[in-house]
């Protein structure tokens, strides 16, 4: 099986005598896949990562997600301050 552009990698994946088929590793990370029949016969898998609904508005934020985003680079590069336990705080 050839992968096509944009591609990393193409399986070959048999189903089992009721027509199931395990995707095992390619999985990983995926909540549920949205499925595409083309009229050629092609199914097409598209992975989705739900995000729970607290969290939501975050992704309907883009200047909150910019920062979250900027604020995570930033600690992946060591770019961080360290301001002492906030122990305090808590209950």
């Amino acid at each position: 099986m050839n992968a096509t552009a944009g591609q990393k990698r193409a399986v070959r994946l048999r189903p089992d005598s009721k027509g199931r088929i395990t995707l095992g590793k390619l999985a990983r990370g995926v909540s549920s896949f949205g499925v595409a029949v083309e009229s050629s016969g092609k199914i097409v898998l598209e992975p989705f990562a739900e995000v729970p609904a607290r969290e939501r508005w975050l992704f309907e934020n883009p200047e909150a997600l910019k920062r979250v985003r900027r604020g995570l680079a930033d600690s992946e590069a060591g770019r961080t301050v360290s301001l002492g336990s906030f122990s305090r705080h808590s209950k």
